[in-house]
């Protein structure tokens, strides 16, 4: 009798687990990731998320394991993807990915997602320390912002180093310049701005600031104050050092209705329309991250916490919660 029972008992275990087990193996044959971004219809962003796609498809081939992405554009309001997060949750996204609006402001989302357990990727637009400090689930990937900033400046600085004429374009001993900067509470902006300026004086160029303004990231804005700093300083504009390269798309729009030839223009984030500008010699340079490898990281980490693993070893995080995408310099004489 006691042995019955004890072969019964073991029966019953063994059924429950592999009812667990086959419970299981069906949550890991489809993961759902939640991505919100903070304005489609920026380029760089706009780059990421169709190389995003397709790793996507790519993981599924390679894993066998269904991947949906759930793509909102919060077009710039910081509400509107508070808002979609709530519903990432409510459809039960495995993870969530978010290009925040305001990095000063992620912590709605991160109390929402801790409430509801799902882990949280960031990219693009780094929350502050604080904020990343307070759940082991949140992790960050991004690009070191000073690095960027130097390797922009660095470029000006070898140029100006070979031929002083390729970058003084009227020989007075000065390189005049104007500054494209992007949003005013954006920290990449802020950190772009002071350490590309600085390194082209810590590499020896001597450079004279005309002006510069806020473009928000934008290349309407950016045409709009070109064309304004085009009459106001003619014939006198050497070097335009821009935040990004949409904003020295626009600086190059402004030039070319104005006639203006000549000037070099620097940008970053070596998007499709930059690299395509950089090939046509419109564009001096650019600094680009590697965004196959950026989209990567952020399409394997999401996967790694939708499945409950840990963080992909390939993939290293600094403090276990932050990943900085390598990035090179694109000039026109080495683009390739």
């Amino acid at each position: 009798m006691l042995k019955g029972r004890l072969l019964l008992f073991l029966f019953l275990c063994m059924f429950l687990s592999a009812c667990r087990g086959g419970q299981k193996e069906e949550e890991k044959a489809s993961i759902r990731i939640g991505i919100s971004l903070y304005r489609g219809e920026d380029t760089f962003i706009n780059n990421i998320c169709g190389i995003l796609e397709e790793k996507a498809k790519e993981y599924e081939r390679e894993s066998g394991i269904k991947v949906v992405l759930d793509i909102q554009d919060a077009k710039g309001s910081q509400n509107v993807q508070n808002n979609q997060v709530e519903r990432f949750i409510s459809l039960g996204c495995d993870v969530l990915c978010i290009n925040p609006v305001d990095r000063m402001d992620a912590s709605v989302i991160i109390d929402r997602a801790m409430t509801a357990g799902v882990p949280v990727v960031f990219f693009n637009r780094q929350p502050v320390e604080e904020d990343m400090n307070r759940w082991d689930e949140l992790y960050y990937i991004g690009v070191d912002a000073k690095e960027t900033a130097v390797l922009q400046g660095k470029m000006v600085v070898d140029l100006y180093r070979e031929d002083a004429g390729a970058v003084d374009l009227n020989g007075d001993g000065v390189v005049s310049y104007v500054l494209l900067e992007g949003e005013t509470s954006h920290q990449d902006s802020l950190i772009r701005t002071e350490w590309s300026v600085r390194t082209l004086k810590n590499g020896g160029v001597p450079i004279e600031k005309l002006t510069g303004g806020i473009a928000n990231w934008e290349r309407s804005q950016a045409s709009a104050l070109m064309e304004q700093w085009l009459a106001a300083y003619p014939d006198t504009i050497e070097l335009v050092v821009s935040n990004n390269d949409d904003m020295a798309l626009g600086a190059i729009d402004a030039m070319e209705r104005a006639g203006v030839t000549g000037v070099n223009v620097i940008g970053i984030d070596g998007t499709t329309p930059g690299l395509e500008a950089l090939e046509s010699g419109k564009l001096l340079g650019t600094v680009s991250a590697n965004k196959e490898l950026y989209a990567s990281v952020i399409l394997e980490l999401a996967a790694s916490c939708a499945l409950g693993e840990e963080p992909p070893e390939e993939y290293p995080l600094e403090g276990g919660t932050y990943y900085w995408t390598p990035q090179e310099i694109l000039i026109r004489e080495n683009k390739d």
